[in-house]
């Protein structure tokens, strides 16, 4: 069976998407670079060190895994931002939808916004993760249109003996009776650095590790912004954090509205949380608590 498609980062946005689109997956090979590796490995990697394996055997008895991760470090700007992953899914997924107020004729666009983080890591003895859709949280219909967009960095080396994520190209284009077979299912392989970007129907788990190495990894998705977040980033990262990052990342954490009107304070953009205590007194927020005053209603 045919490899995963592999493309540079300097390749073009709209190819990139079409072969989403049409394969589900792609490979994006030097995703991130050393450095930026290497310090995501100094914060986190003391993280992976003092937790225990999973407790379960869906999320793996051989396997380590660490969340609210942009509560643990500030270096994930570059990661989620990267311009074929975040421009993919603003592509595939911030789509005009139009609807109708009254007698006007109205296009919203959703936003999106990170939904799930966490780093991954498969030790030796694990077996295969059951073959799964990440969508199938949201209780989606197949074929349909795309509600999640998904990114596995390769943290170290992946490969067909150590974990490399196995996935089944063009099966967001099944239906939700065909079940996933393990034989259709092709391992990831791809050095430190690069990064696996996939669509939220497709069916794909993390691989056997029959190596003596643990194979590393760093998941983050992107959901539309109409959708609960998978991880309640609102709790997962105190207020503190987020400010470490730039306005377009906070954003994506969820503090923002989605068109037509979904996640506002008082009426407010949910931005206005972040703002001053000045520009929060200012739109009726009590600063002291963070909420918005009781209003009496008649």
């Amino acid at each position: 069976m045919a490899g995963l498609i592999r493309v540079r980062p300097d390749a073009d946005l709209d190819d990139v998407v079409e072969i989403l689109e049409r394969d589900g997956a792609v490979v994006v090979e030097d995703f991130v670079d050393q450095e930026t590796l290497a310090g995501l490995w100094d914060d986190l990697g003391p993280c992976l060190e003092s937790h225990s394996y999973s407790d379960n055997w869906y999320d793996g008895l051989r396997t380590r895994r660490v969340s609210s991760l942009f509560a643990r470090t500030t270096r994930l700007t570059p990661v989620v931002t990267q311009r074929l992953y975040l421009g993919a899914a603003r592509a595939i997924m911030q789509r005009p939808i139009p609807m109708w107020i009254g007698r006007s004729r109205q296009e919203m666009i959703p936003t999106i916004q990170i939904s799930a983080t966490q780093l991954i890591q498969i030790h030796q003895g694990q077996g295969k993760q059951p073959l799964h859709r990440d969508d199938a949280l949201h209780l989606r219909s197949h074929p349909g249109s795309t509600s999640r967009v998904q990114m596995m960095l390769a943290m170290s080396e992946f490969t067909a003996d150590n974990g490399g994520t196995l996935v089944i190209p063009g099966s967001h284009h099944w239906d939700d009776e065909r079940a996933p077979k393990a034989e259709e299912a092709i391992p990831t392989e791809m050095p430190a650095g690069s990064c696996l970007i996939w669509l939220g129907g497709v069916y794909h788990g993390g691989g056997r590790n029959v190596t003596t190495v643990p194979r590393t990894g760093m998941t983050i998705s992107l959901d539309l912004g109409n959708l609960r977040q998978e991880e309640n980033q609102y709790l997962a990262v105190p207020r503190e954090k987020v400010l470490a990052y730039p306005e377009e990342v906070r954003r994506l954490l969820g503090y923002d509205r989605c068109p037509p009107g979904l996640g506002w304070v008082e009426m407010n953009d949910p931005y206005i949380m972040l703002e001053d205590e000045e520009t929060r007194r200012a739109a009726g927020v009590d600063v002291a608590s963070g909420t918005a005053p009781a209003t009496v209603t008649g």
